[in-house]
């Protein structure tokens, strides 16, 4: 069965290069059959963590004994098909543009009473420990979920969400902190990588913005559990050694909505796997 060979080969790729003292097994597969069994969504752990999500939106928690069925993602309250698909943007409640984990932070505190300070206590989990995915991860995970195969389309009408991108774009752009980095400094040209890694042109190249943003939030395979975009933006703010970015802030919303934009028009494909 093409289930059996493909899920099983992917596994067994997965399995490999999470072994910790294996760096080096990378050099034994051949690397696009590995990017594309990666690709394999019966082998993916992440629909594991989209599973846990979705009972955690269904089951009533905090000071309220409430829910997440009623939270509304920018399509009205409890949908969730296609919501994904259009955030980051605008939400009168909040007075603010909101991607999917600043938004689960919103409803977390209105609908079930819980304070911004319980909700942001442990926003990621840390593979460097063996602990698993957090709350807000796996609530993520299922809400974007939901949004598989629908096209990514932000909307762009509210002053807000115009402000919101061009802000993003001036982040992107923009030279800054001790090492003098800025997002364009990996991803603006064609043709960058690091040893396996490509570094998409995210600028200028509509094609690798849509490749990457298609496929997060994501399973990665060298954490062994999913990463979120919010997840994605602090790290790379780290690396470029500047101070950490706040979990939802407007800068990392702004960024998101840049980058959403840019890859405008690509059909989601959820939940993603990568290295």
């Amino acid at each position: 069965m093409k289930f059996e060979n493909t899920g099983r080969k992917a596994l067994a790729l997965a399995v490999l290069l999470a072994l910790p003292g294996l760096a080096s097994a990378q050099q034994m597969v051949n690397a696009e059959e590995y990017r594309a069994a990666l690709q394999d969504k019966f082998a993916n752990p992440g629909t594991m963590v989209a599973d846990r999500g979705e009972e955690l939106l269904k089951t009533p928690r905090g000071p309220k004994n409430a829910s997440l069925e009623k939270c509304d993602f920018g399509l009205g309250a409890g949908k969730l098909e296609g919501a994904y698909a259009q955030l980051p943007r605008y939400f009168k409640d909040s007075n603010k543009v909101e991607d999917l984990e600043s938004r689960l932070v919103t409803c977390m505190v209105n609908l079930q009473g819980f304070s911004s300070a319980e909700v942001l206590k442990k926003v990621f989990g840390d593979h460097t420990k063996n602990e698993s995915n957090t709350d807000i991860e796996a609530l993520a995970m299922y809400v974007a979920s939901k949004s598989d195969g629908v096209k990514i389309d932000p909307p762009l009408q509210h002053a807000r969400e115009k402000e919101a991108l061009k802000v993003g774009e001036a982040l992107f752009s923009t030279r800054h902190g001790p090492m003098d980095f800025s997002c364009a400094t990996c991803h603006a040209q064609d043709g960058k990588r690091i040893r396996l890694q490509e570094l998409g042109n995210y600028a200028g190249n509509k094609a690798n913005a849509q490749a990457t943003m298609k496929t997060w939030p994501t399973y990665r395979v060298s954490h062994g559990m999913v990463r979120t975009l919010q997840s994605r933006m602090w790290d790379c703010n780290w690396q470029m050694r500047l101070p950490d970015l706040a979990y939802g802030s407007p800068g990392s919303v702004a960024l998101i909505s840049f980058l959403s934009h840019q890859a405008k028009g690509a059909a989601l494909d959820l939940p993603g796997m990568k290295r």
